[in-house]
């Protein structure tokens, strides 16, 4: 590690992120594990009746199985790159696949991560399940890899998202104007927030407390 100067606002150079796989995260009402490739006919079958609804606001098509088989797909190849891990999201009490969710754009240099790509049915929407995931993501990018910054996005026109994103304790940054193309053909602006290591302890005691002390300790 390389020390810097007192009162510059840079911080220790570390060493790069060491991410190892394959990773399940379990916590009281959910469990995150590793995707598989049976997971396509299962997300189909879970979410075929509600496309519109859950993936709304997604950048890319998510209307056939065979785009549930083309997203899992770019799945593994981004794992395989070392860009993302990706979860399929279970509900510990029944069992059931009710999602998915991943850490993505990993740099590994920069000890950063971003935490998106997030679904979940609508039977378990604006239920625990997404802020116990959560929890358990950060967590495990803070605790276990170290990581310097956490980064999450969203399309600027979902304020619902936006909202949950700022109930998890991230800091709004800004807007990248124009940011990309959605499948639609329309031109997306994009929200940034962040959650940096020096703040995960506030975010921690406070998502601890609006999950009840239900969460584990469990990270495998």
């Amino acid at each position: 590690m390389v020390p810097v100067r007192e009162g510059t606002n840079v911080g220790i150079v570390d060493s790069p992120l060491k991410i190892v796989t394959p990773i399940t995260l379990e916590g009281s009402v959910v469990r995150l594990e590793p995707i598989q490739r049976e997971h396509i006919g299962t997300f189909w079958e879970v979410a075929g009746h509600a496309l519109d609804d859950i993936f709304e606001w997604f950048p890319y098509r998510l209307k056939t199985r065979e785009d549930f088989q083309l997203m899992v797909e770019k799945a593994f190849d981004e794992q395989r790159r070392g860009e993302s891990v990706v979860f399929a999201t279970i509900e510990r009490g029944s069992g059931r696949v009710i999602g998915s969710t991943r850490f993505m754009n990993i740099d590994r240099v920069n000890r950063r991560v971003e935490i998106g790509s997030t679904w979940i049915v609508p039977a378990w929407q604006r239920t625990a399940v997404n802020t116990e995931a959560k929890y358990l993501m950060l967590r495990h990018a803070f605790e276990a890899w170290k990581c310097m910054r956490v980064e999450l996005k969203t399309d600027a026109l979902n304020q619902r998202s936006r909202n949950a994103i700022l109930r998890l304790g991230a800091k709004e940054e800004g807007t990248l104007r124009r940011h990309l193309i959605t499948w639609t053909g329309r031109v997306r602006d994009t929200v940034y927030f962040s959650i940096l290591d020096s703040e995960w302890p506030e975010v921690k005691a406070r998502l601890e407390a609006r999950l009840g002390g239900r969460v584990s300790s469990k990270d495998i």
